[in-house]
């Protein structure tokens, strides 16, 4: 299969997803939205003029800019878009998928015209800058590392339509699982232990598994106590060594592990408090829906469902890197929210349709080996797929590779030649 059947083949995909996610939208909409992805796809980037330089329409730049630009600002663009997405992935979620929510951050220090700009702080160095907020949700099983992209928006305190953080996780619960059916378990990280979001999982019977905080209270045998306190007196009957990958590097770790039964003060339902010790001087504390027994394979089961949101952070991280989040120049608030939506697409795209169709693997191992970036570990390989989809593309652009014609069904499956 030469380069030039790949780059066709990818064209071919290309354009039936996006037919896919812009069903039911006006002719305008529906162009632009193929042009967005397969833009964002060989240039890994968001910036308006570079998706219109890898249009190459022949007319002035600038012009093509503009077109984009006002296509961008379409209300309902992110939500159309979004709930064609989530649509798609809702047939990979199933019962004990992991839903991990990863809340991050667009850091705009020199920009000064973006609307509702607000102070964040910056994941990377730990300062506060200016910038956006961003709210991710992928599906991933425990232990596993094939992601699903479902949810990616953005949003800014200083908009005059945000409420709360809170009321930002809850709305991604909500767009996510109006969807996939009542299918999976949340997972959420540091932050997600706050009162109103608990509240909010159990009033709407939300499966969850949420990093506690010691200084929060639960009630143990009728008592209300202090969650750190009842973690040291925890019986831990199980002892295993596991290894995390920091940065490509490995480091292993012996820990030891337990639980106990306990509630929220003032509610019913019954919940367990996981504990792990062996990661810090602190010991990890674990609240969760799921029901925990004194089998060694359970309790590892809740332990690795919430290891897996460690181990794919750098796969979330690709959707950042891969298409140069922090260099979006947009002005606008509603363009900004737009556009990641079809950032959305575009890692949805990369990470899931390109990889799990009917025929694909060999297509993929193409645009594995067409990838210049060197890598080691398997989560790499979402930045190698980004990366080789970039340079067959910018090889074999539009005009020079006819696409493939996909039919735009939605019930149909793309058929590759062998």
């Amino acid at each position: 299969m030469n380069i030039a059947k790949i780059a066709q083949k990818i064209q071919g995909q290309m354009e039936q997803f996006a037919g896919k996610l812009s069903c039911g939208l006006p002719t305008g909409a529906r162009r632009f939205i193929g042009e967005a992805l397969y833009g964002i796809q060989s240039r890994g980037s968001v910036r308006l003029s570079e998706i219109a330089r890898s249009l190459d329409e022949g007319i002035a730049l600038h012009k093509t800019i503009t077109r984009l630009s006002n296509q961008l600002q379409r209300p309902g663009l992110l939500e159309h878009v979004e709930e064609r997405i989530i649509g798609e992935g809702a047939r990979r979620v199933q019962q004990e998928t992991l839903l991990i929510i990863d809340v991050s951050d667009i850091v705009k220090p020199y920009a000064e015209k973006m609307q509702y700009m607000a102070r964040v702080r910056d994941g990377s160095s730990g300062s506060i800058e200016d910038g956006y907020w961003t709210m991710q949700v992928v599906g991933v099983e425990a232990g596993g590392k094939e992601i699903t992209p479902l949810y990616h928006e953005l949003y800014s305190q200083d908009a005059p339509d945000f409420k709360s953080e809170n009321r930002e996780i809850e709305k991604a619960i909500e767009t996510v699982s109006s969807q996939v059916q009542g299918k999976g378990i949340w997972v959420i990280d540091r932050g997600g232990d706050r009162r109103t979001l608990f509240d909010f999982m159990l009033n709407n019977k939300k499966r969850f598994i949420v990093r506690l905080g010691g200084d929060r209270h639960v009630v143990y045998r009728g008592k209300k106590v202090v969650a750190e306190e009842l973690a040291r007196s925890c019986p831990l009957l199980y002892t295993d060594r596991v290894i995390k990958e920091d940065k490509e590097q490995e480091q292993a770790y012996t820990i030891s592990y337990g639980f106990r039964r306990v509630k929220l003060p003032g509610r019913k339902e019954r919940l367990w408090m996981v504990v792990v010790t062996g990661f810090g001087k602190e010991p990890l504390m674990l609240l969760t829906t799921e029901e925990m027994e004194n089998k060694r394979q359970r309790l590892w089961w809740a332990i690795e469902a919430y290891l897996t949101r460690w181990r794919i952070e750098e796969t979330i991280r690709f959707v950042k890197q891969s298409y140069q989040l922090e260099d979006i120049r947009v002005l606008t608030y509603d363009r900004l929210r737009n556009m990641m939506g079809l950032v959305l697409a575009a890692s949805y795209f990369a990470a899931v349709y390109l990889g799990v169709r009917a025929k694909m693997e060999i297509l993929v191992t193409h645009v594995l080996k067409a990838s210049k970036r060197i890598f080691g570990i398997p989560d790499f390989r979402y930045y190698a797929i980004a990366d080789g989809i970039r340079e067959l593309l910018h090889r074999y652009n539009r005009r020079m590779v006819k696409p493939i014609k996909a039919l735009i069904n939605e019930n149909q499956l793309p058929l590759f030649d062998s």
